[in-house]
Protein backbone atom coordinates (compact mmCIF):
# COMPACT_ATOMS: atom_id res chain seq x y z
CA UNK A 1 0.00 0.00 0.00
CA UNK A 2 1.28 3.64 -1.27
CA UNK A 3 2.21 5.48 1.73
CA UNK A 4 -0.16 8.69 2.87
CA UNK A 5 2.68 10.29 5.20
CA UNK A 6 3.95 13.53 3.80
CA UNK A 7 7.68 13.61 3.68
CA UNK A 8 8.97 12.70 7.17
CA UNK A 9 12.58 12.93 8.66
CA UNK A 10 13.74 11.91 11.76
CA UNK A 11 16.49 13.68 14.04
CA UNK A 12 18.15 12.00 17.16
CA UNK A 13 20.88 11.32 18.77
CA UNK A 14 23.49 8.47 20.26
CA UNK A 15 23.03 10.17 23.67
CA UNK A 16 21.51 12.89 25.20
CA UNK A 17 22.78 16.19 24.58
CA UNK A 18 24.25 15.53 21.57
CA UNK A 19 23.27 19.20 19.90
CA UNK A 20 20.35 18.24 17.97
CA UNK A 21 18.99 21.50 18.94
CA UNK A 22 21.10 23.42 17.51
CA UNK A 23 21.30 20.82 13.98
CA UNK A 24 17.39 21.22 14.04
CA UNK A 25 17.92 24.66 14.27
CA UNK A 26 20.29 25.46 11.49
CA UNK A 27 18.65 22.33 9.13
CA UNK A 28 14.90 23.55 9.37
CA UNK A 29 16.17 27.33 8.60
CA UNK A 30 17.40 26.09 5.44
CA UNK A 31 14.26 23.90 4.72
CA UNK A 32 12.00 26.65 4.77
CA UNK A 33 14.42 28.81 2.59
CA UNK A 34 14.01 26.14 0.02
CA UNK A 35 10.19 26.14 -0.10
CA UNK A 36 9.26 23.66 2.63
CA UNK A 37 6.18 23.74 4.57
CA UNK A 38 7.49 22.71 7.81
CA UNK A 39 5.88 21.02 10.46
CA UNK A 40 7.38 19.99 13.80
CA UNK A 41 6.96 18.08 16.90
CA UNK A 42 8.63 15.74 19.10
CA UNK A 43 6.64 12.34 19.76
CA UNK A 44 7.46 11.80 22.98
CA UNK A 45 7.50 15.10 24.92
CA UNK A 46 10.96 15.31 27.20
CA UNK A 47 10.78 18.55 28.76
CA UNK A 48 7.62 19.26 31.23
CA UNK A 49 8.19 22.30 32.80
CA UNK A 50 5.42 24.79 30.84
CA UNK A 51 4.18 22.28 29.04
CA UNK A 52 0.51 23.28 28.53
CA UNK A 53 -2.81 21.68 27.69
CA UNK A 54 -4.01 18.23 28.02
CA UNK A 55 -2.44 14.76 26.98
CA UNK A 56 -3.98 15.03 23.70
CA UNK A 57 -2.30 19.00 22.70
CA UNK A 58 0.65 19.25 24.46
CA UNK A 59 3.48 20.92 23.30
CA UNK A 60 7.28 20.56 24.77
CA UNK A 61 9.26 23.68 25.71
CA UNK A 62 11.81 22.58 23.00
CA UNK A 63 8.75 22.33 20.58
CA UNK A 64 7.29 25.99 21.63
CA UNK A 65 10.95 27.33 21.66
CA UNK A 66 12.23 26.31 18.00
CA UNK A 67 8.71 26.75 16.88
CA UNK A 68 8.81 30.45 18.53
CA UNK A 69 12.43 30.97 16.84
CA UNK A 70 11.77 30.07 13.43
CA UNK A 71 8.03 31.97 13.62
CA UNK A 72 6.14 28.89 12.94
CA UNK A 73 2.43 29.15 12.84
CA UNK A 74 0.88 27.26 15.54
CA UNK A 75 -1.06 24.85 12.80
CA UNK A 76 2.58 23.39 11.84
CA UNK A 77 3.22 22.53 15.81
CA UNK A 78 2.60 18.94 16.01
CA UNK A 79 1.72 18.24 19.75
CA UNK A 80 3.60 15.25 21.57
CA UNK A 81 1.52 11.71 22.04
CA UNK A 82 3.25 10.82 25.51
CA UNK A 83 5.41 12.55 28.31
CA UNK A 84 8.57 11.07 29.34
CA UNK A 85 8.36 11.72 33.42
CA UNK A 86 9.11 9.41 35.96
CA UNK A 87 5.10 8.87 37.03
CA UNK A 88 4.23 8.08 33.19
CA UNK A 89 7.09 5.57 33.19
CA UNK A 90 6.44 3.93 36.32
CA UNK A 91 2.63 3.56 35.30
CA UNK A 92 3.59 2.05 32.07
CA UNK A 93 5.96 -0.34 33.98
CA UNK A 94 3.12 -1.45 36.35
CA UNK A 95 0.75 -1.97 33.26
CA UNK A 96 3.14 -4.38 31.71
CA UNK A 97 4.32 -4.63 27.60
CA UNK A 98 0.61 -4.53 26.67
CA UNK A 99 0.84 -0.93 27.74
CA UNK A 100 4.00 -0.12 25.54
CA UNK A 101 3.35 -1.26 22.32
CA UNK A 102 5.15 -0.12 19.77
CA UNK A 103 2.31 -0.70 17.30
CA UNK A 104 -0.28 1.15 19.24
CA UNK A 105 2.21 4.35 19.74
CA UNK A 106 3.08 4.57 16.03
CA UNK A 107 0.12 4.38 14.86
CA UNK A 108 -1.09 7.70 17.25
CA UNK A 109 1.74 8.98 15.11
CA UNK A 110 0.77 7.67 11.64
CA UNK A 111 -2.56 8.77 12.52
CA UNK A 112 -1.55 12.66 13.34
CA UNK A 113 0.31 13.04 9.99
CA UNK A 114 -1.89 11.58 7.49
CA UNK A 115 -4.07 14.34 9.04
CA UNK A 116 -1.50 17.08 7.36
CA UNK A 117 -1.23 18.79 3.87
CA UNK A 118 0.54 16.16 1.46
CA UNK A 119 2.94 18.68 0.58
CA UNK A 120 4.07 18.76 3.89
CA UNK A 121 7.58 18.58 5.37
CA UNK A 122 7.54 17.00 8.94
CA UNK A 123 10.64 17.18 10.99
CA UNK A 124 10.04 15.03 14.44
CA UNK A 125 12.81 14.90 17.09
CA UNK A 126 13.62 11.70 18.73
CA UNK A 127 14.25 11.26 22.47
CA UNK A 128 17.84 11.59 23.81
CA UNK A 129 18.85 8.29 23.23
CA UNK A 130 18.23 5.55 20.94
CA UNK A 131 17.11 3.54 23.53
CA UNK A 132 15.22 6.42 25.46
CA UNK A 133 11.29 6.03 24.55
CA UNK A 134 11.65 1.69 24.12
CA UNK A 135 9.09 1.95 26.67
CA UNK A 136 6.26 4.33 25.23
CA UNK A 137 6.86 2.51 21.82
CA UNK A 138 8.64 6.05 20.45
CA UNK A 139 12.75 5.09 20.88
CA UNK A 140 13.92 6.54 18.04
CA UNK A 141 14.73 3.04 16.18
CA UNK A 142 10.50 2.16 16.53
CA UNK A 143 9.70 5.91 15.09
CA UNK A 144 12.01 5.45 11.99
CA UNK A 145 10.81 1.53 11.19
CA UNK A 146 7.43 2.26 12.14
CA UNK A 147 7.39 6.04 9.70
CA UNK A 148 9.70 4.46 7.11
CA UNK A 149 11.31 7.87 7.80
CA UNK A 150 15.41 8.33 7.24
CA UNK A 151 17.30 9.50 10.10
CA UNK A 152 19.75 12.16 10.98
CA UNK A 153 21.62 11.62 13.86
CA UNK A 154 23.93 14.30 15.55
CA UNK A 155 26.47 12.69 17.31
CA UNK A 156 29.74 14.58 19.90
CA UNK A 157 32.90 13.66 18.72
CA UNK A 158 36.10 12.62 20.43
CA UNK A 159 38.05 10.60 19.01
CA UNK A 160 37.86 7.48 16.89
CA UNK A 161 36.42 5.43 19.87
CA UNK A 162 33.32 7.58 19.15
CA UNK A 163 32.10 5.75 15.81
CA UNK A 164 31.32 2.68 17.80
CA UNK A 165 28.04 4.39 18.89
CA UNK A 166 27.07 5.16 15.40
CA UNK A 167 27.83 1.83 14.27
CA UNK A 168 25.12 0.53 16.34
CA UNK A 169 22.75 3.05 15.52
CA UNK A 170 23.75 1.86 11.72
CA UNK A 171 22.79 -2.01 12.82
CA UNK A 172 19.37 -1.02 13.93
CA UNK A 173 18.87 1.25 11.62
CA UNK A 174 20.17 -0.03 8.39
CA UNK A 175 19.53 2.24 4.90
CA UNK A 176 16.99 4.32 7.57
CA UNK A 177 20.18 5.97 8.28
CA UNK A 178 20.35 9.09 5.72
CA UNK A 179 23.86 10.82 7.70
CA UNK A 180 25.37 12.24 10.61
CA UNK A 181 26.84 15.31 11.81
CA UNK A 182 29.51 15.36 14.08
CA UNK A 183 29.22 18.24 17.05
CA UNK A 184 31.63 19.29 19.57
CA UNK A 185 35.15 19.05 17.90
CA UNK A 186 37.44 21.02 18.60
CA UNK A 187 37.76 24.65 16.23
CA UNK A 188 41.58 23.94 15.09
CA UNK A 189 40.40 20.02 14.03
CA UNK A 190 37.29 20.72 12.09
CA UNK A 191 38.87 20.41 8.96
CA UNK A 192 41.37 17.38 9.33
CA UNK A 193 38.25 15.99 10.64
CA UNK A 194 35.61 16.15 8.31
CA UNK A 195 37.85 14.81 5.71
CA UNK A 196 39.53 11.61 7.41
CA UNK A 197 36.39 10.81 9.30
CA UNK A 198 34.00 11.33 6.62
CA UNK A 199 36.12 9.01 4.26
CA UNK A 200 35.98 6.80 6.65
CA UNK A 201 32.46 6.85 7.72
CA UNK A 202 31.54 6.19 4.09
CA UNK A 203 33.55 3.09 3.62
CA UNK A 204 30.62 2.21 6.26
CA UNK A 205 27.78 3.93 4.17
CA UNK A 206 27.41 6.79 6.78
CA UNK A 207 27.34 9.88 5.02
CA UNK A 208 28.85 12.67 6.40
CA UNK A 209 26.97 16.08 6.41
CA UNK A 210 28.89 18.16 8.80
CA UNK A 211 31.12 18.86 11.57
CA UNK A 212 30.54 21.05 14.16
CA UNK A 213 32.76 23.11 16.34
CA UNK A 214 33.03 22.63 20.01
CA UNK A 215 31.28 26.11 21.15
CA UNK A 216 31.30 27.90 24.65
CA UNK A 217 28.70 30.14 23.73
CA UNK A 218 25.95 26.56 22.65
CA UNK A 219 27.15 24.82 25.98
CA UNK A 220 26.45 27.81 28.32
CA UNK A 221 24.51 28.08 31.10
CA UNK A 222 22.20 30.97 31.95
CA UNK A 223 22.88 32.00 36.16
CA UNK A 224 19.30 31.05 36.75
CA UNK A 225 20.19 27.54 35.99
CA UNK A 226 22.89 28.14 38.21
CA UNK A 227 20.45 29.48 41.19
CA UNK A 228 18.30 26.13 40.55
CA UNK A 229 20.95 23.56 40.61
CA UNK A 230 22.68 24.88 43.59
CA UNK A 231 19.43 26.27 44.91
CA UNK A 232 21.20 29.21 45.91
CA UNK A 233 20.26 32.82 47.51
CA UNK A 234 20.24 35.36 45.32
CA UNK A 235 22.00 38.08 47.09
CA UNK A 236 21.27 41.72 44.53
CA UNK A 237 20.30 41.97 40.91
CA UNK A 238 17.55 38.93 40.44
CA UNK A 239 16.41 40.78 37.07
CA UNK A 240 19.95 39.72 35.59
CA UNK A 241 19.39 35.81 35.84
CA UNK A 242 19.40 35.89 32.08
CA UNK A 243 23.61 35.96 31.94
CA UNK A 244 24.99 33.56 30.50
CA UNK A 245 27.67 31.68 31.69
CA UNK A 246 30.87 30.58 29.82
CA UNK A 247 33.50 29.04 31.78
CA UNK A 248 34.47 28.23 35.59
CA UNK A 249 37.16 29.77 37.91
CA UNK A 250 37.58 29.06 41.55
CA UNK A 251 39.08 32.23 43.53
CA UNK A 252 41.76 30.13 45.85
CA UNK A 253 44.66 31.80 45.21
CA UNK A 254 46.23 35.51 46.73
CA UNK A 255 44.47 38.56 45.19
CA UNK A 256 47.49 39.32 42.46
CA UNK A 257 46.84 35.84 41.27
CA UNK A 258 43.56 36.02 40.54
CA UNK A 259 43.42 39.32 38.77
CA UNK A 260 45.92 38.23 36.25
CA UNK A 261 43.47 34.77 36.08
CA UNK A 262 40.46 36.57 35.80
CA UNK A 263 41.84 38.78 32.89
CA UNK A 264 42.19 35.78 31.02
CA UNK A 265 38.88 34.72 31.59
CA UNK A 266 35.80 35.49 29.59
CA UNK A 267 31.73 35.43 30.94
CA UNK A 268 32.83 33.80 34.18
CA UNK A 269 30.54 32.04 37.32
CA UNK A 270 33.31 32.43 40.63
CA UNK A 271 33.05 30.19 43.04
CA UNK A 272 35.20 31.49 46.33
CA UNK A 273 34.95 31.74 50.60
CA UNK A 274 32.66 33.89 51.68
CA UNK A 275 35.17 35.67 53.79
CA UNK A 276 37.25 36.55 50.50
CA UNK A 277 36.67 39.61 50.17
CA UNK A 278 39.53 40.58 48.30
CA UNK A 279 38.79 37.53 45.63
CA UNK A 280 34.92 38.84 45.25
CA UNK A 281 36.01 42.08 44.73
CA UNK A 282 38.63 41.54 42.02
CA UNK A 283 36.22 38.87 40.46
CA UNK A 284 33.44 41.74 39.90
CA UNK A 285 36.27 43.93 37.94
CA UNK A 286 36.76 41.27 35.32
CA UNK A 287 34.34 39.17 32.69
CA UNK A 288 32.07 37.69 35.67
CA UNK A 289 28.61 36.77 35.00
CA UNK A 290 28.18 35.34 38.30
CA UNK A 291 30.04 35.31 41.66
CA UNK A 292 29.09 32.40 44.29
CA UNK A 293 30.25 32.65 48.08
CA UNK A 294 30.66 29.63 49.73
CA UNK A 295 31.19 28.80 53.31
CA UNK A 296 30.97 30.44 56.86
CA UNK A 297 30.14 33.88 56.79
CA UNK A 298 28.17 36.90 54.81
CA UNK A 299 29.30 39.27 52.19
CA UNK A 300 30.26 42.90 53.33
CA UNK A 301 27.47 45.68 52.39
CA UNK A 302 29.80 47.37 50.00
CA UNK A 303 30.64 44.22 48.11
CA UNK A 304 27.04 43.88 47.81
CA UNK A 305 26.76 47.79 46.61
CA UNK A 306 29.43 47.08 44.26
CA UNK A 307 27.67 44.37 42.46
CA UNK A 308 24.83 45.82 42.27
CA UNK A 309 26.68 48.96 40.85
CA UNK A 310 28.21 46.70 37.77
CA UNK A 311 24.99 44.55 37.70
CA UNK A 312 26.31 40.91 38.74
CA UNK A 313 24.55 38.61 40.42
CA UNK A 314 25.72 37.61 44.15
CA UNK A 315 24.94 33.67 44.86
CA UNK A 316 25.02 32.42 48.10
CA UNK A 317 25.15 28.96 48.45
CA UNK A 318 24.95 26.06 51.58
CA UNK A 319 27.40 23.78 49.39
CA UNK A 320 31.25 23.67 50.22
CA UNK A 321 33.47 24.81 47.05
CA UNK A 322 34.13 20.98 46.24
CA UNK A 323 30.60 20.03 45.69
CA UNK A 324 29.58 23.90 44.44
CA UNK A 325 32.28 23.34 41.21
CA UNK A 326 31.14 20.27 40.12
CA UNK A 327 27.56 20.90 40.32
CA UNK A 328 28.05 23.75 37.96
CA UNK A 329 31.00 21.65 36.05
CA UNK A 330 28.13 19.16 35.09
CA UNK A 331 25.69 21.80 33.87
CA UNK A 332 27.76 22.66 31.30
CA UNK A 333 26.79 21.23 27.73
CA UNK A 334 23.76 19.51 29.62
CA UNK A 335 20.89 22.27 29.82
CA UNK A 336 18.27 23.37 26.63
CA UNK A 337 19.31 25.47 23.96
CA UNK A 338 16.45 28.12 24.84
CA UNK A 339 18.53 31.54 24.46
CA UNK A 340 18.14 33.72 21.62
CA UNK A 341 21.33 34.60 21.35
CA UNK A 342 22.51 30.65 21.56
CA UNK A 343 19.96 29.82 18.77
CA UNK A 344 20.72 32.48 16.16
CA UNK A 345 24.74 31.23 16.64
CA UNK A 346 23.63 27.68 16.33
CA UNK A 347 21.59 28.62 12.99
CA UNK A 348 24.76 30.44 11.58
CA UNK A 349 26.99 27.33 12.97
CA UNK A 350 25.37 25.37 10.80
CA UNK A 351 24.77 26.65 7.48
CA UNK A 352 28.83 27.64 7.79
CA UNK A 353 29.78 23.96 8.77
CA UNK A 354 27.27 21.42 7.00
CA UNK A 355 26.49 20.39 3.40
CA UNK A 356 22.90 19.09 3.62
CA UNK A 357 22.55 18.61 -0.24
CA UNK A 358 22.27 14.64 -0.07
CA UNK A 359 19.96 14.92 2.71
CA UNK A 360 17.53 17.31 0.54
CA UNK A 361 18.03 15.25 -2.60
CA UNK A 362 16.73 12.07 -0.24
CA UNK A 363 13.61 13.74 0.83
CA UNK A 364 13.10 15.21 -3.32
CA UNK A 365 13.44 18.66 -2.22
CA UNK A 366 15.43 21.86 -4.11
CA UNK A 367 18.17 22.95 -2.64
CA UNK A 368 17.57 26.37 -0.59
CA UNK A 369 17.57 30.01 -2.56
Amino acid sequence: MVSTLPTTLLIGSCEAFGGKSAVLLGLMRQLMAAGAAVHYGKPLATSVESITGGVSGLLDDDVQFIGATLQLPAPQLLASRHVLSAASAQERLSLGPGASSPKGAIAEVRAQLETLPADAMVVLEAAGTLAEGLLYGLSLVQLAQGLEAPVLLVHPWSDARSIEPLLAAKAQLGPLLAGVVLNGVQPDAVAALQAEIGRALATYDIPLFGVLPRSPLLRSVTVEELVGRLDARVLCCQDRLDLLVETLSIGAMNVNAAMEFFRKRRNMAVVTGADRTDIQLAALEASTQCLILTGVGEPLPQLINRAEELDVPLLRVEHDTLTTVEVIEQAFGHVRLHEGVKATYAIRLVEEHCAFAPLFERLRLPLPA
